[in-house]
């Protein structure tokens, strides 16, 4: 990873206070979370503002007017619990569902919800076998290759549905084997916080 140096008010500049302090309440949770059950790598909590939470509000602001967001492989919470801390106040009426197997991780992400008051649903359940969510903006981070995102953006997704994943270095190689199995619209661009990563925005996912 090449870091980028980041402006972090920067990404703060059109929010309102009450929710930085729903941000600055997520990262406390994480620093006090984190030894237990690892929710980012020790070597980037130093960095938890530029490297998690604006890499994570880089995605909500790429995604459409949102009816339901729903967040595969979870872990943390990035971006899924701050895009719904950002939704509580840019699209309150949204839902909000974060997807994750691991239970100590879900037991984390409901401590998130109840004490942020950003209102989302944590579902503790593997991605393959969860009912259908028809949600219409997909996201996950780190978490698959674009081809098993898409087989999860398929199940999970309706008409229009809109994906959005951070990727890093190898990124290019990920779209070219996916190209022999889909073909979708795709949308890339640069990360602010990582000069080796782009951001992903796809649309019509339709295997071939």
């Amino acid at each position: 990873m090449s870091a980028n140096p980041v402006s972090v008010e920067a990404y703060l500049d059109d929010v309102s206070r009450e929710t930085v302090e729903r941000l600055e309440d997520y990262a406390e949770l994480v620093k006090k979370w984190n030894p237990r059950i690892n929710l980012v790598a020790k070597s980037t909590l130093s960095d938890l503002w530029s490297r998690h939470i604006v890499d994570s509000i880089q995605v909500f602001q790429l995604a459409p007017r949102v009816t339901h967001w729903l967040d595969l492989g979870s872990g943390g919470g990035f971006p899924g619990a701050v895009a719904a801390i950002l939704g509580a106040e840019k699209t309150p009426e949204a839902k909000f569902t974060l997807v994750e197997s691991d239970q100590r991780k879900c037991a984390f992400l409901r401590t998130v919800s109840r004490e942020t008051g950003a209102k989302f649903t944590v579902l503790t359940e593997r991605i393959e076998t969860l009912e259908p969510q028809r949600a219409d903006v997909i996201s996950a981070r780190a978490l698959a290759s674009l081809n098993l995102l898409f087989e999860f953006t398929t199940r999970h997704g309706i008409e229009g549905t809109v994906s959005i994943f951070p990727k890093g270095a190898k990124v290019q190689q990920e779209i070219k084997e996916a190209q022999q199995n889909w073909k979708f619209e795709l949308e890339e661009f640069p990360s602010a916080t990582d000069t080796d990563a782009r951001i992903l925005r796809i649309g019509n996912i339709i295997h071939v």
